[in-house]
């Protein structure tokens, strides 16, 4: 019974996700067919491509070398077993449990309590602790929190998240091009456009699909996280210490001292997801919610499959 509600919560977050990603695809066109009815299907036969190749550059070139990108930008330290043996062998037992091969392990010299996982692949990934994690927490929490981020690897959330990010890119890039075209009244086909309708709703497409993108990107975070959760759980059997660690986490108030949008999404709790507006914005679920869903966990019995 436990097995089937995990893989219930994984099969359903994933298919959410790809429905998302389908989404993003949409929006991808709707911004093309709003170049091609504004500007005509020249220029946005060249526009098009631009935008998604800057994008491309820039997105894939960082998912590449995602382990030492983020080894910089969040000043985390790669230790050895000599280093932390603890911390070793419950990364070992869940590296056992996920059939994955042993990550790469960092330490953050921070006072917050978090942790973040990433990596082009099961091969290349890195798994880092801030100190202040490793200080308040036991060891069944601590196994909880890597369960979690060794899913984020298993479930190849860098991958989903660079191709999210990607397109989000190619479509704010895209419409910034042509908002600056329309502005300044450069390109557009006078012949062919002659509908204003359609031109007032290719001008709405193009203002708003930015703010879309971000928030389809968003929510694809927001579910790869609730799907690192289930598939955690699914890792130890042990809903109750990833519960905890998530408790410890929301009785901190703490935030790292690297919290740039860049890696935000990265981390088990995000730190600028309490300054954004609206929920839609944000990369992770509450993480009330999340406490919530491990506690109806609990009351399944691991034994009964």
């Amino acid at each position: 019974m436990a097995e089937n509600n995990f893989r219930a919560l994984q099969s359903a977050n994933k298919g959410k996700t790809y429905f998302l990603l389908a989404s993003m695809g949409l929006l991808t066109w709707l911004v093309t067919y709003a170049a091609m009815t504004y500007f005509g299907v020249g220029t946005a036969s060249t526009m098009v491509p631009m935008a998604v190749g800057f994008a491309l550059f820039g997105v894939w070139g960082s998912y590449y070398g995602s382990d030492k990108l983020v080894l910089t930008m969040t000043g985390a330290k790669l230790i050895t077993r000599e280093d932390a043996p603890e911390l070793f062998n419950v990364i070992e037992e869940v590296v056992i449990a996920s059939g994955l091969p042993m990550p790469k392990v960092a330490i953050v010299e921070d006072t917050a309590p978090n942790a973040f996982a990433t990596g082009r692949d099961p091969d290349h990934a890195l798994i880092a602790f801030t100190t202040r994690i490793l200080d308040v927490m036991d060891r069944d929490e601590l196994q909880g929190v890597i369960a979690h981020e060794l899913a984020h690897v298993a479930n190849r959330d860098t991958l989903v998240s660079a191709v999210a990010a990607t397109t989000a890119g190619a479509i704010a890039i895209l419409s910034d091009f042509l908002m600056r075209m329309m502005f300044f009244g450069g390109g557009r086909d006078r012949e062919r456009n002659s509908n204003p309708l359609a031109l007032v709703l290719s001008l709405v497409v193009l203002l708003l699909a930015p703010i879309a993108a971000i928030m389809l990107k968003s929510a694809i975070s927001r579910k790869r996280e609730s799907l690192a959760d289930a598939t955690a759980v699914s890792f130890t059997r042990n809903p109750a210490g990833l519960r905890k660690a998530l408790e410890v986490l929301a009785s901190d108030t703490t935030v790292v001292r690297q919290k740039s949008n860049a890696v935000a999404h990265i981390w088990i709790e995000s730190p600028l997801d309490g300054q954004t507006v609206s929920k839609m914005f944000s990369t992770h679920p509450p993480i009330q919610e999340r406490i919530a869903t491990l506690r109806a966990m609990e009351s399944l019995s691991p034994g009964d499959n």
